[in-house]
């Protein structure tokens, strides 16, 4: 018998939708003997498309999902109907999608593994993380790749990056676990006004159960990310692999793959042993504060 979510709640995102219903059409076709190319073949597609839609990387339509159920052998029709219910469900849009003017599609499946998420572990080394960044700070951000757009663009940019902090508010918050670089702490984007509110923000964040911020002081010389920002998603389905995004200037990698998942996993942890220990935060934002106090 097929495990189904019994609802998508409202922070489920279609991202997540489909990598769930892709992994349990892959299950599916498993227990049935059926290949890759066989059940591309039932539904008009190619194996390669069989392939993206067990990822859940592309939409699903529900004919097909109905065929391949069909070929796979599931009659039960409860079990039919739930399936098919995910299919439609992985059709909706997400809440971003009212931003789709100003999201770029790279960043639309981001969203969606975010607000599913029960752990977000990222690492930072230029700016404070999205999800910690006040108005005026991300404001700021924006401005330094869009300082060309009008301002009821840049206000949607912030709107939309203000909106995604929602999550961390949610009764089903995921845990938010962030190292910094000292460097962005101390590098005065929008000016020294805006950074002691950002870091007085981050203060406040501190005392939130669940988020937890850690800094690479500049003592620490090099370190385990030497390579650049990056973050790890991991959710409460066990049917869903951890998955790394690293974000470019003009598109982003998702990363699945087992050894690559355990090569970031393992350069995030070496990187919260190298950084000073949560307890110590607030006694490091302090004291950058009182720098910017003084600047």
């Amino acid at each position: 018998m097929t495990t189904v979510p019994a609802e998508g709640g409202p922070t489920t995102g279609p991202t997540v939708l489909r990598m769930l219903l892709g992994a349990q059409l892959r299950r599916l076709r498993e227990h049935s003997g059926v290949t890759r190319e066989g059940a591309g073949w039932e539904i008009r597609a190619s194996e390669s498309k069989i392939s993206r839609m067990e990822l859940g990387r592309v939409g699903f339509k529900e004919r097909d999902v109905s065929d391949l159920l069909t070929l796979y052998g599931v009659t039960e029709p409860a079990e039919r109907e739930a399936l098919l219910k995910l299919a439609r469900d992985a059709n909706n849009p997400g809440w971003w999608h009212r931003y789709g003017d100003v999201l770029p599609a790279w960043f639309q499946s981001y969203l969606g593994l975010e607000a599913a998420a029960a752990l977000i572990r990222s690492y930072e080394v230029q700016f404070v993380p999205g999800l910690l960044q006040t108005r005026e700070y991300a404001r700021a951000v924006v401005m330094l790749g869009h300082g060309a757009a009008g301002p009821a663009e840049i206000d949607r940019r912030v709107g939309l990056r203000i909106e995604r902090q929602q999550i961390l508010r949610r009764p089903d918050a995921p845990l938010l676990w962030a190292v910094v670089d000292e460097a962005a702490l101390r590098r005065p984007i929008g000016g020294p006004q805006v950074m002691r509110g950002q870091v007085h923000a981050l203060i406040e964040a501190t005392k939130v159960p669940n988020i937890r911020l850690q800094v690479v002081p500049f003592d620490a010389g090099g370190h385990a990310a030497a390579g650049g920002a990056f973050s790890i998603l991991r959710f409460g389905d066990q049917d869903l692999p951890d998955i790394v995004y690293i974000e470019q200037l003009t598109s982003a990698l998702y990363l699945d793959k087992r050894d690559d998942v355990d090569h970031y996993a393992a350069a995030m942890e070496r990187l919260c042993v190298e950084a000073e220990p949560p307890e110590r935060t607030q006694e490091i934002l302090t004291r950058i504060l009182a720098d910017l106090h003084r600047a």
